[in-house]
């Protein structure tokens, strides 16, 4: 098993910003945490940003932010 898409994945999670709505331009990861939370019950959109939003979430649920947050640095 490879980790390359998972790499990869994560280095897009860490340049992918919001495409519309209230927090239209703002990185995924800063996101507010309630608006992660409200938009998971509501229902996640499909797709890539869908999968990102997924992700964005259990990294805030598991305190690992910091992951995303050190790869926007690169």
């Amino acid at each position: 098993m490879t980790l390359e898409p998972q790499k990869e994945f994560l280095l897009k999670l860490a340049k992918a910003k919001m495409p519309f709505g209230k927090y239209k331009d703002r990185y995924l990861i800063d996101l507010p945490e309630y608006y992660i939370v409200w938009y998971r019950n509501k229902g996640l959109p499909k797709g890539t940003l869908g999968k990102q939003l997924e992700t964005v979430y259990e990294l805030k649920l598991n305190g690992l932010e910091h992951l995303v947050r050190n790869l926007m640095k690169m």
